[in-house]
């Protein structure tokens, strides 16, 4: 909750700053300075260049924060590392009672550790203890150890707190919680930074990326990996969009076709893409057919449904007018139909290869050798969070490039979106 409104708070003044800024700049000459309208005109709105600088340095400053990165200047407050104590009272079974302290320290995650602190022996029947622990851990304290008393005492507080059997007390740099036997356990404070094992630091990935990249991962070379899950993608996007753009043409064009489709389209449109791989491992095995058929399918019903979706919003005036200058049904569909419903397909296009993006993942955690999604498969069961983000980074780059490339296509393919 504290990562959000920090984000939400840099995003609110990120916005004010940039639209301040930008009212003291020329105004635009372009085709959408033209339009009398803009407010909810989808083709008048582009991307802030400006924001979506700020908001990858936002993520990226966020991340570094919480998880200390030597990488930014700021960081939120780091788990409790030195030294502390607390005292405890202790009970005996005749009801008599003493203090004694613990002194604790603790080590740092990595780098040299201390041992536990040798206390001396006090006055009293209870006696001091030492304790050395790591941040981002706990330890019992079995203080009866060294005390002198016959049988084991009861511990009844906590710097002058009262604690019975599985309450806690906050003390000094930590919290101490009694264990359902009564063994004290000293929890220091985490503060706000993420543990390297749940988040490590953008350092980390990056260095954990050179390494893989120079030396590869389970057998084969980073590139192989990338390579692996691209060629799946493309394979399985462009056989779903060959099948499911023709059918999603006749289904918009013939009142036979949409009737004998559309329930299959339908019955099939909200069903996820893994919850298929149980059954396309038992008609295609796990090899390379069985992962480009369950692209295949990922891509097939998006594109069937962009491509009947293109083909109904073709304004019918459009369609009269061609009948009308004498054009034929082919000419129609050649000069009108497909020109208007190009928009809404490359719209669908890039939704399918989203879907496929994040379907290939999960296809090649089924026995794949090779692949990104079996790079990040094997890391998470050995715990090495920086190779499942590094996985994730590149995943989500690649795609995003992908999207780029989609765009810019779009506008060489179809100039006139937005403007007919």
């Amino acid at each position: 909750m504290t990562i959000l409104l920090i984000y939400v708070a840099i995003f609110v003044i990120a916005f004010l700053v940039v639209r301040g800024a930008t009212r003291l700049v020329a105004a635009r000459h372009d085709y959408t300075s033209l339009k009398t309208v803009t407010f909810g005109d989808e083709s008048a709105v582009r991307p802030n260049r400006v924001a979506s600088i700020l908001s990858v340095l936002t993520i990226f400053v966020i991340w570094g924060a919480f998880t200390g990165s030597n990488w930014v200047p700021v960081h939120a407050p780091g788990p409790f590392v030195g030294e502390t104590q607390f005292t405890y009272t202790a009970e005996r079974a005749d009801g008599a009672r003493d203090d004694a302290t613990v002194h604790v320290v603790v080590n740092p995650p990595e780098g040299e550790q201390a041992d536990a602190p040798e206390p001396a022996a006090g006055d009293g029947w209870a006696h001091d203890d030492g304790l050395a622990v790591t941040a981002w851990r706990s330890s019992l304290i079995r203080v009866d150890r060294n005390d002198d008393a016959e049988e084991r005492p009861q511990v009844v507080a906590i710097d002058g707190e009262p604690i019975s059997p599985g309450g806690s007390v906050k003390v000094a740099h930590g919290k101490v919680t009694l264990s359902g036997k009564g063994t004290p356990n000293f929890i220091p404070d985490s503060g706000w930074q993420m543990e390297p094992i749940w988040l490590p630091a953008p350092e980390a990935v990056v260095g954990r990326l050179i390494e893989i990249a120079q030396d590869g991962y389970q057998n084969s070379t980073l590139w192989e990996h990338l390579f692996w899950s691209l060629f799946r993608v493309i394979l399985g996007f462009l056989c779903g969009a060959l099948v499911g753009i023709p059918l999603g043409y006749a289904m918009g064009l013939s009142n036979w076709f949409r009737g004998w489709f559309d329930p299959i389209v339908e019955f099939m449109r909200p069903v996820p893409p893994l919850a298929l791989i149980p059954l396309v491992i038992i008609w295609a095995g796990i090899g390379e057919v069985g992962k480009i058929i369950l692209l295949f399918l990922a891509a097939l019903w998006i594109m069937t449904i962009s491509a009947r979706s293109g083909v109904s919003g073709v304004a019918v005036s459009k369609v009269h007018a061609a009948f009308s200058l004498g054009a034929s049904k082919w000419q129609v569909l050649r000069h009108v139909i497909i020109p208007n419903s190009l928009p809404e397909i490359f719209t669908g296009a890039r939704v399918a290869m989203g879907v496929c993006w994040g379907t290939v993942v999960a296809a090649e955690l089924v026995a794949a050798e090779k692949g990104a999604g079996m790079m990040i498969m094997v890391a998470s069961k050995f715990q090495l969070t920086d190779i499942v983000i590094m996985g994730i980074i590149l995943i989500g780059v690649i795609g995003y490039l992908i999207d780029i490339l989609m765009r810019q296509g779009e506008k060489w393919l179809v100039p006139w979106k937005g403007r007919v």
